[in-house]
C-alpha cells in the first residue's frame, strides 16, 4: 500500500468512526449526557480512567458511576463526604471506591485552587507535552491519600503511552464539529494532542505499517505521531 492509499484508507476509517453513531456504542456516550463543562470533563475523565476492558462493562460501569454521583458530577466532586464514597462501593477491575475518594478529593483542590481539571494541564510554554502529562501526575497524585491509586494516573516519565490521558485530552481539546469530541478547552493547543496508544491500536498501527517499535510506550507514541502528522503534506 503506498502512502497516498494508506491515507485515503486512513481518511475514511476516520469517517466511519468520527461520527455521532458512534458515540452510542461507546463510553464518551456517558459525558455527553450533560451540557455543562465542569460535568462534561469531570465525568469524562473518569470514563477515560476506567476505559480498558469491554466496553459494555465500561459503559455498565460509567452507569453506576453517575448513579453514586446522583447524575451531577461537579456537586458531587465539591460535596460528596469521604464516607459516602467508600460506602459506595464502586469497582471497575482494580479501580475501587478507595481510588474514586482520591480522585475526588483531587478534582476538589483543583476546582479550588487551580482553575479546574483543565487548570492542571496549562503549565509554561516551555515544556513538552510530556513534561506537562508529568507535571499533571505529580500535581494530581499529590493529594492522594493512599498509594494504590498512583496506578490509575499515567506518568510517561515511566515510559507509559499515557493512552487514557491522551484520550481525554482528544475529548476535550479536539474540536472538528463532528459530534463526537467536545472540544471545550482552549488552554491546550491541537498539535499537542497524541495518539491514544494500546495494544489494540499498537497492533493496528504495526499491521499498517506506522509502527515498527514492540513496545507501545511514550516512544513508540512520539514515532506513530510524528509519522501520522507527515500525511498532511500527502
Amino acid at each position: 500500500m503506498t502512502k497516498e492509499e494508506l491515507k485515503e484508507f486512513l481518511d475514511f476509517k476516520v469517517e466511519e468512526y468520527n461520527s455521532p453513531a458512534f458515540v452510542d456504542t461507546d463510553p464518551i456516550q456517558i459525558p455527553h449526557k450533560f451540557s455543562s463543562k465542569e460535568d462534561i470533563e469531570i465525568i469524562a475523565f473518569f470514563m477515560a480512567t476506567i476505559a480498558w476492558g469491554n466496553r459494555k462493562m465500561i459503559i455498565s460501569n460509567g452507569e453506576k458511576l453517575l448513579n453514586i454521583m446522583g447524575n451531577t458530577p461537579y456537586d458531587f466532586v465539591m460535596n460528596a463526604k469521604d464516607d459516602f464514597i467508600l460506602e459506595s462501593q464502586f469497582v471497575h477491575r482494580t479501580f475501587n471506591s478507595e481510588d474514586l475518594l482520591n480522585f475526588v478529593v483531587s478534582m476538589r483542590k483543583a476546582y479550588l485552587s487551580d482553575n479546574g481539571l483543565e487548570g492542571l494541564f496549562q503549565y509554561a510554554d516551555s515544556l513538552s507535552k510530556k513534561e506537562r502529562l508529568i507535571e499533571f501526575n505529580r500535581s494530581f497524585s499529590s493529594n492522594f491519600r493512599t498509594e494504590r491509586s498512583l496506578k490509575h494516573v499515567a506518568n510517561p516519565s515511566k515510559g507509559s503511552a499515557a493512552k487514557r490521558i491522551n484520550m481525554f485530552l482528544r475529548w476535550m481539546v479536539r474540536k472538528d464539529q463532528k459530534g463526537v469530541d467536545f472540544g471545550i478547552w482552549n488552554s491546550i493547543p491541537r498539535s499537542e494532542l497524541h495518539l491514544p496508544l494500546d495494544v489494540h491500536s499498537g497492533r493496528v498501527a504495526r499491521k499498517l505499517g506506522l509502527l515498527d517499535r514492540k513496545q507501545n510506550d511514550w516512544i513508540g507514541n512520539r514515532m506513530i505521531g510524528k509519522l501520522l502528522r507527515s500525511f498532511k503534506e500527502v
